[in-house]
């Protein structure tokens, strides 16, 4: 008897030792990693056994036999991605921040006008992924063929926004959400201010006009207008004539140099609006959702013609003559010059002969 009351006496012991232990490596903070942090990738599907595998091989908790079983008292899915662990937590808190998905994100904006070179150009130099990757998702135009079935990239469908991204983002994965992001805005906006029966473009159409609305002026409450102009030319059958395709077809071959010269406007292709009719064949940049509802709704104007007033924003004209007195405004400006020339004088009256010949006879006598 006395055997097995020291027995059962040990088993308790032992119990409690074990019970204390997975208490401490639960509760007691740990940290067997370096100072500068370290980063744990928990891969889609994992276990909770292994993710406390995982977690215990890179310092992260003190016991992986502790984690797991308190994960499976509290019953709730481990979600996948990259945590940086940075200081010290409890084995319950490194849970629960896999259980809450806290991954390691990094801010990345995309600015409304940019164009896909400009956000690969950017994506590397953050060092997200290679400027290639990412043109090579950009390239791939499934997921717009409901939208777009003729667009030629995803060009004009990456909406403008912040993202949060991981380290090494999948670039398939980046113009997806970036796609879905357009597609949430082209929604409501098709809700809240549906075209009017005068303008029924393609989406792609839409788009691609809105792009040019982006790239032309920076001023909201100009978008309208500027939209109106384009549509007023359209309608005519006159040459857009917009700078910033010219530009966009020259980025294309890495020829753009700052600035545009007379030659650059006679550069053969499909996007130059000096030299073929119509929209370009697709969007030469990414618009927002000012320029997508000014393309949807157009302001109703005599408008054909606007020019820069050097203060970001435009004169605008709706007949020839008046255009080029608003050029003649802008060169003022860009002399330092105010807009219009001071009014001439009035013209000197000529006095009456007689009058002047009684001022003559006064001042002899």
């Amino acid at each position: 008897m006395k055997i097995v009351l020291a027995l059962i006496l040990i088993l308790l012991l032992i119990a409690g030792a074990a019970g204390a232990y997975l208490w401490y490596g639960i509760q007691e903070p740990y940290q067997g990693f370096g100072k500068d942090g370290v980063f744990v990738t928990i891969p889609h599907g994992t276990s909770m056994r292994n993710a406390g595998r995982i977690l215990q091989k890179n310092g992260v908790i003190r016991s992986e036999i502790a984690f797991e079983i308190y994960a499976r008292r509290h019953r709730h899915s481990l979600i996948a991605g990259e945590y940086l662990f940075d200081k010290a937590l409890p084995g319950k808190d490194v849970f629960w921040k896999l259980a809450h998905g806290d991954v390691y994100v990094l801010p990345f904006t995309v600015r409304e006008g940019e164009t896909m070179f400009d956000i690969a150009h950017n994506l590397e130099a953050a060092k997200f992924m290679t400027a290639d990757e990412f043109l090579k998702a950009a390239n791939d135009t499934s997921s717009i063929k409901d939208l777009a079935p003729y667009a030629k990239s995803l060009e004009g469908f990456l909406f403008p926004a912040t993202y949060q991204l991981s380290r090494h983002p999948i670039a398939s994965e980046l113009t997806a959400t970036m796609v879905q992001k357009f597609r949430e805005q082209w929604r409501s906006i098709a809700v809240s201010d549906p075209a009017p029966a005068s303008v029924t473009h393609p989406t792609l159409s839409t788009v691609t006009l809105a792009s040019l609305v982006e790239r032309e002026t920076p001023k909201p409450d100009e978008r309208p207008l500027v939209a109106g102009v384009f549509e007023n030319r359209l309608r005519k059958g006159m040459l857009l004539q917009c700078d910033p395709t010219v530009i966009y077809a020259l980025e294309q071959v890495g020829a753009y140099k700052g600035t545009l010269t007379g030659k650059d406007l006679h550069y053969e292709s499909p996007y130059n609006t000096y030299m073929h009719g119509g929209l370009p064949p697709g969007p030469i940049g990414n618009p927002g959702e000012v320029a997508l509802r000014a393309a949807l709704a157009p302001a109703q104007t005599d408008y054909l013609y606007f020019v820069a007033n050097t203060q970001g924003g435009h004169f605008f004209a709706a007949t020839l003559a008046e255009h080029n007195r608003n050029v003649n405004r802008y060169h003022r400006l860009l002399q330092g010059l105010p807009a219009d020339p001071p009014p001439a004088p009035p013209a000197k009256k000529k006095a009456p002969a007689h009058a002047g010949k009684k001022s003559a006879k006064n001042k002899k006598h």
